[in-house]
């Protein structure tokens, strides 16, 4: 009998999926034979898409220990409480950045978290199940509220028991001295900045407040970083101003020693969706620029350097293993609360990063409570945590139930909400999803292509 699959037309083959992850190419003739239970069983092909669990020989295989384990390991993030505590300790910023999403055109950018907040917050996210936890500080600009910083740091190591938390902090570096990176360098904390290309990028996406040029702290925070021996990498974000300069980019990152480069779309919210027409681009022209630049990333690899394009190391980690990867926008469910919360300066807590920055447009459906009046279970037990996680799961939600990339894929109600004012997606083939669906094409397309160097290229990625 055939398992559940999801199948579509790719070129001059038929793609198919099912929900351990698998995928197969298949020509149009394969396929039909397949479809109709009519493939040769003593068939390679059979005996491929038999392992791969397309093809199930007894009904009680279905539900037989062995695929348990494996649904249970895809889906292993869901099994364990919330492991990314993210930490807004100011919505303050020494950089205007046009697609900001942390703030709205009307927001006030004067709050500050307390050292007391801190203290509750801290305490709040230790709460949580799980020996290992990840603390995010970010802002707005979180060197600007420094000894709130240190007060994060310095009491989790106080009170976390046997619990073991890496520090991770969001940073654009234009505040960053010798005094804070020693500080950082002896705490351990791993730095992540925001780099969007060479200069000419650099400075049109994201301008200082202040005297200088965000191009010129980026790059010389990040060599100060690197010769102290800090972990951390930087994100870049796509304007419509990127779009001509995808190989520039790339050299950019790799010319800086990075160990990789994550590329991404914009998200319409904060200023990005306010100013969509002047900074924003359609799935097509980002899909293009994205193309380019991953085709320079396979070159700089093919020479001799692994340099993944991080972004799709997580898409390639379930295509190629089947392996669970707790990024949260790729989870069903996703992130929201069962895998993130996010700490606002005031002790508002909120399901995750996102829902917090569309409370500066005044929009707090995705609040869950207060550090000063709530614990850990009871921000889970808010009705909404249930609620998000009912309206993430792709496997049940129309459009998406039936999508090929439905394994590998995820949606985040947050954004859903911001533009349809709907956690459930009214239109099935939203920009996020279509950014998401071409880029998977662009990744099967190398996989059907079947080159060698580049499928070795793809496991030292994931392997890495």
């Amino acid at each position: 009998m055939l398992n559940h699959f999801n199948f579509r037309k790719f070129k001059d083959k038929v793609l198919i999926t099912n929900d351990f992850g698998s995928y197969a190419f298949l020509d149009n003739n394969t396929f039909k034979k397949f479809v109709t239970n009519k493939l040769d069983k003593t068939s390679d092909c059979y005996e491929a898409l038999k392992h791969e669990n397309f093809i199930i020989e007894k009904p009680n295989e279905l539900f037989g220990d062995e695929m348990k384990e494996k649904l249970r390991g895809i889906k292993s993030y869901a099994l364990s409480g919330t492991s990314l505590h993210i930490f807004a300790i100011t919505n303050a910023c020494n950089v205007n950045c046009v697609y900001c999403q942390a703030k709205d055109k009307s927001s006030s950018l004067t709050g500050f978290m307390s050292v007391e907040t801190a203290r509750k917050a801290v305490e709040v996210a230790l709460q949580a199940p799980g020996d290992s936890l990840t603390f995010e500080i970010q802002g707005g600009e979180p060197l600007l509220n420094f000894n709130v910083v240190k007060e994060i740091i310095e009491h989790t190591n106080e009170v976390k028991g046997n619990k073991e938390i890496l520090f991770t902090l969001v940073s654009n570096l234009v505040a960053l001295d010798d005094e804070k990176l020693k500080y950082l360098v002896d705490h351990k904390v791993s730095v992540c900045t925001s780099l969007d290309g060479p200069k000419q990028v650099q400075e049109n996406n994201r301008r200082c407040k202040v005297s200088g040029s965000t191009f010129d702290y980026a790059t010389k925070g990040v060599k100060k970083l690197q010769e102290n021996g800090i972990c951390g990498g930087a994100i870049q974000t796509t304007t419509r101003y990127s779009l001509q300069y995808p190989e520039e980019i790339v050299n950019t990152y790799f010319e800086m020693g990075m160990h990789g480069m994550f590329i991404r779309a914009l998200t319409p919210l904060g200023f990005a969706k306010a100013d969509w027409e002047t900074i924003g681009y359609s799935p097509q022209e980002f899909l293009e620029f994205y193309r380019r630049a991953f085709d320079r990333i396979l070159e700089i690899n093919r020479n001799g350097h692994c340099f993944p394009e991080l972004h799709a190391s997580y898409f390639l980690r379930k295509m190629l293993h089947g392996t669970a990867v707790n990024y949260m926008e790729l989870r069903s469910p996703c992130g929201a609360g069962m895998g993130q919360l996010s700490y606002y300066y005031n002790g508002d807590v909120y399901t995750c990063d996102e829902g917090r920055m569309i409370s500066e447009a005044g929009i707090d459906a995705f609040k869950l409570g207060n550090v000063y009046e709530n614990s850990y279970d009871e921000l889970m037990a808010n009705p909404v945590c249930k609620t998000l996680a009912i309206a993430s799961v792709v496997e049940s939600l129309p459009g998406c139930s039936d999508c090929v990339y439905n394994p590998y894929c995820g949606v985040c109600p947050v954004v859903n909400y911001a533009h349809e004012k709907d956690i459930f997606p009214r239109s099935p083939k939203n920009f996020r999803c279509e950014v998401y669906s071409g880029m998977m094409n662009i990744y099967f397309d190398k996989l059907l292509n079947g080159d060698e160097q580049t499928l070795k290229i793809f496991e030292s990625w994931i392997n890495d």
